[in-house]
């Protein structure tokens, strides 16, 4: 009988298998696609839970062209976020980092707030290679928690464009809708929910075996040869599986706005009310009810999702 073969098991890209280290992953700003009418990069998001859209395919081309179907989609609540710094680079690292004054008092939870400020105005911004923020969300406003989230977030445009804008939003609130439009596409990181200590069956897919085979069903046949007389890390073992950062590309924004009178948005299992702004997506996002979520512009924009075409109806 011949022997079966097939593709190693589990994606040896993703190693060490291991906590992240913080919800909020870092991210490579310079990599991502500048929009000239939109300064900000990135924003922070919470997930609320899953529902079906009721909408109407106006994708062109499609199957269901002007057809109302359902679709998974993914409700996320976006408070306002502030700036908490403003950091400066030079050749690659940062060189000056002034916080900026008069920020919410529940950042205490997180940093320790200087007693002394610097002053933006003083900065000459042709000194530097590149400007980015430190935002925070103003997550108080949801009732999830009142501990905020920061993140680094990169901006586009030019030098003078990225100081312009700093100037003009220090201190104010900027809303997810001044950021992001409907029907546009976004990536979203995030961890994934967290499973614990699981078996190399659930963590990496390997088959279960026959029934007569010994020293159990749920593991390896062979951890390895004889020689190099170790087990090597492409060895299927059990440990740790979830709360890793991962990346959902692509994703396409059927409809934002604010929660106000909505009832839709009330009452969302495990989350509870949205009650400040929020988007909703087509498709899944990685995480648990309440995970926070790390909007960017995208990265790889593939043509199939960019000329799709949602008008959301109602949401079930």
């Amino acid at each position: 009988m011949p022997t079966r073969k097939s593709p190693r098991k589990g994606s040896l890209q993703f190693w060490p298998r291991k906590r992240a280290s913080k919800f909020l992953p870092r991210v490579n700003w310079n990599a991502i696609p500048s929009d000239s009418s939109k300064k900000l990069k990135g924003f922070i998001c919470y997930k609320a839970g899953m529902c079906s859209a009721y909408v109407k395919d106006n994708t062109p081309d499609s199957m269901t062209k002007g057809r109302k179907v359902i679709i998974p989609a993914t409700i996320l609540e976006c408070p306002n976020l502030k700036i908490f710094s403003v950091r400066f680079y030079k050749h690659g690292k940062v060189v000056k980092d002034i916080i900026v004054e008069n920020s919410d008092k529940e950042l205490k939870r997180r940093v320790k707030l200087p007693k002394k400020y610097g002053k933006i105005e003083d900065v000459k911004p042709d000194e530097y290679e590149d400007i980015s923020v430190i935002g925070y969300s103003v997550v108080k406003k949801t009732g999830i928690k009142k501990t905020p989230d920061l993140c680094e977030i990169g901006l586009s445009g030019n030098i003078e464009e990225k100081m312009n804008f700093v100037k003009e939003k220090i201190g104010k609130e900027i809303s997810v809708n001044d950021i992001f439009e409907k029907n546009k596409l976004v990536d979203l990181r995030g961890l994934t929910k967290g499973q614990g200590l699981s078996g190399p069956v659930k963590r990496f897919g390997i088959t279960l075996k026959q029934h007569k085979s010994e020293k159990g069903i749920r593991r390896p046949g062979s951890l390895g040869p004889w020689h190099p007389a170790r087990v090597t890390f492409r060895a299927p073992m059990a440990g740790q599986l979830g709360m890793f950062t991962r990346i959902v590309y692509n994703n396409k924004i059927i409809d934002m706005g604010k929660s106000e009178g909505n009832e839709k948005l009330k009452n969302i299992k495990n989350f509870g009310d949205i009650k400040t702004d929020y988007l909703i997506l087509n498709g899944s996002v990685q995480g648990p009810a309440k995970r926070q979520i790390l909007l960017t512009s995208p990265l790889r924009v593939t043509k199939k999702q960019l000329k799709k075409n949602y008008e959301l109806i109602e949401i079930r």
